[in-house]
């Protein structure tokens, strides 16, 4: 496989200092020398050179990719459709000497491709790797009459141009010699060499370029190879690499990878890592196709790990994390309009110095309601991915993944299951399975059974599930009181009556409270009050308000200090309810189009009723799409009946053929922490 770096470092494979000591340490094949800019008598000994067999790809300039054991630390090399070609030049060159130059973009596979042709080529031959700067100018004297073939490996060749370096008249030398030498260079540094009196030897180089997207012959291999060593690297390339070429997107992984990692310190890019880590981790859930901005923004937010987010804005993040590094990868794509992925290399590859940290439980709940609500993705198969992390999770000991697990085992359908995990969670005292688990039982009936479970999580402050608790305790209540009642308390037929009134059962309210009058119990005289005052008979609510006043009850008091004198005009509603509506109060704005389409026609009322749904009522969206569909107009309804129900409005939820969001199961939204 062919990935390379941009440029050579300083560090040097073999040199020495001209007049100086030449030290040298062996590291397997490879010799390196330390110096400067060497003479003749500095050079190392050709004895010592390493054998074309023996090199060291990563040691002689390619770049390594990631590593991953058991697998070495470069995938096996593919054939490249150049590599005859190649072949063909270095033939020529063993029998008369010569230049033979590989020439291409960066990161094109220069350096592997040709060390791989070196290593084809004829058995022991030696090979002298210079540093930058090392005078070669010695080489011809120091290969005279030696029998063996000599091979100068001089990559990145336009650093050993120049003074001391690679010369015609030195090449002639060397070629007389019968000494090879290999050379890769950059498309950029040849042109500018060409211009150049130092360039005059590259008019007798043979050239063989290499281009940087793969041919289909050259991926066809690729893919046989990745089959074939099964090496992941490999495999990740075949399905991920694009015209930034395969070798770009083995040799380029690594360093972009410790770019993003190092980025999440305070005093870098935080927010731009994190903001990939988002598109990263949700990919790594299976939502493997085109992001919205919004949902990166709102998973990125949830690294509590990651710090200093706020110094940085999600514009310059995003600036950050889709520049082009090299000119070739961003960290994160752009597919169409807001949508972003994580570019494939970095959700495929692995860190060779450290892991991600485990998707955590709220990513995982985004990651399963985009795939519930989104028909490009199967939700089944990624509640398969969070059940193995959920699971990993709760063996490692984390309540609140048990509760993960019933929550999902519930969107699933599989209530017995849930039921199972939600105990567990329960046991180790996670308060939201505790209310999940009640809501459950009391769903099939077992109020009793479920009441501390709900109060478990209702003390923990989940108001859904206090109000559940609530309604469980009324109805019980209700059966109480109505025993109380039946039996001939007049003081439960007096708060049985205060109960129904609340829930809108008039009628049974104003039977409770006769009971409790005709047993002569006084704090009666509220309720009665309240009862006339609701069917306008405010003459005899006025003597159950005074009677109830004079008793001490304060709510008596107030409403018979301000009960009006006349009835309320449709201006005084119309007035009460658009200073409502001007306070930012949503269902004021609502009743105000309500008003005003009853008294004067549908036109004035739309704008009230979208007002109403624009502050979050969606009564206003269910009024609007009411009006649409009396004007025939089914599409716009339709519209709007959805974002109705969107707010959990029954009546739209209704006309859309849905049960009502009170009567649904539990799904996976909740997989938040």
């Amino acid at each position: 496989m062919n990935s390379e770096k941009p440029r050579r470092s300083e560090n040097a494979i073999s040199g020495g200092s001209q007049g100086s000591v030449v030290q040298a340490d062996t590291i397997g094949a490879v010799t390196l020398h330390s110096g400067g800019f060497p003479g003749a008598g500095a050079l190392p000994d050709p004895e010592g050179w390493p054998t074309a067999g023996d090199l060291d790809p990563i040691a002689f300039g390619v770049r390594p990719a990631h590593r991953l054991r058991p697998y070495p630390s470069l995938p096996d090399y593919v054939i490249r459709d150049r590599d005859d070609d190649l072949n063909a030049a270095l033939a020529r060159a063993s029998s008369d000497g010569g230049l033979v130059l590989v020439l291409g973009e960066p990161f094109t596979g220069k350096s592997r491709t040709a060390l791989a042709a070196l290593a084809r080529g004829p058995v022991g031959r030696r090979v002298f790797a210079p540093a930058r700067g090392t005078d070669l100018r010695g080489l011809p004297a120091l290969l005279q009459g030696r029998p063996e073939r000599h091979v100068i490996w001089l990559d990145d060749l336009d650093e050993h141009l120049g003074e001391g370096g690679l010369e015609p008249r030195l090449l002639a030398q060397l070629a007389a010699l019968r000494a090879v030498v290999l050379a890769t260079m950059r498309e950029d540094a040849y042109d500018d060499c060409r211009n150049e009196p130092r360039g005059r030897v590259l008019d007798l180089a043979r050239i063989v370029e290499l281009a940087r997207e793969w041919s289909p012959a050259e991926k066809e291999r690729l893919a046989w190879e990745a089959a074939r060593t099964g090496d992941p690297r490999l495999i990740g390339v075949v399905s991920s690499s694009g015209p930034e070429g395969a070798a770009a997107y083995l040799a380029l992984g690594p360093l972009l990878w410790e770019e993003w990692w190092r980025a999440r310190r305070a005093d870098r890019h935080p927010r731009g890592h994190a903001l990939v880590r988002a598109a990263r981790d949700l990919a790594r859930c299976g939502l493997t196709g085109p992001l919205p901005m919004d949902l990166l923004l709102k998973v990125h937010e949830g690294y509590v790990d990651v710090t200093g987010m706020e110094r940085e804005s999600a514009e310059d993040a995003l600036a950050w994390a889709t520049e082009p590094r090299h000119g070739l990868l961003p960290l994160l794509v752009r597919a169409t309009g807001d949508t972003w992925l994580a570019a494939p290399f970095h959700v495929e590859t692995v860190s060779p110095a450290q892991e991600l940290p485990d998707v955590s439980g709220p990513v995982w709940g985004c990651a399963l309601e985009v795939a519930r609500l989104d028909a490009a993705y199967d939700y089944v198969e990624v509640a398969a991915k969070a059940k193995i992390a959920f699971q990993r999770a709760a063996d490692a000991g984390d309540a609140y993944a048990l509760h993960n697990l019933g929550v999902l085992a519930e969107s699933l359908g599989e209530d017995e299951e849930a039921e199972r995990w939600f105990r567990r969670a329960v046991e180790a005292r996670e308060p939201r399975s505790a209310g999940r688990l009640g809501r459950m039982l009391a769903e099939r009936g077992e109020g009793r059974e479920a009441e501390p479970f709900l109060e478990t999580a209702a003390e923990s402050g989940d108001a859904e599930v206090a109000t559940l608790l609530g309604k469980l305790l009324q109805a019980r209540a209700e059966h109480w009181l109505t025993v109380g009642r039946e039996g001939g308390s007049a003081e439960a037929a007096y708060l049985l009556g205060d109960l129904l009134f609340g829930k809108r059962d008039e009628d049974g309210a104003f039977d409770s409270y006769l009971d409790a009058e005709r047993a002569g119990y006084t704090p009666v005289a509220a309720g009665m009050a309240a009862a006339n005052l609701l069917w306008n008979e405010h003459e005899s609510a006025r003597a159950w308000l005074r009677r109830a006043m004079d008793s001490g009850d304060a709510w008596a008091a107030e409403v018979l200090n301000h009960h009006p004198t006349r009835p309320e005009s449709v201006n005084d509603a119309v007035e009460n309810f658009r200073d409502g509506a001007e306070d930012g109060r949503a269902m004021h704005a609502t009743n105000l189009g309500v008003l005003l389409e009853t008294h004067s026609g549908a036109d004035g009322a739309r704008v009230w009723y979208l007002k109403g749904y624009e502050m979050g009522d969606a009564y206003g969206a269910f009024r609007l799409a009411e009006l649409h569909k009396k004007d025939g107009d089914e599409a716009e309804a339709a519209a709007w009946y959805r974002k109705a129900a969107a707010l959990g409005h029954p009546g739209a939820e209704r006309a859309l053929g849905e049960p009502p969001a009170a009567e649904k199961g539990g799904t996976a939204a909740d997989q938040s922490r």
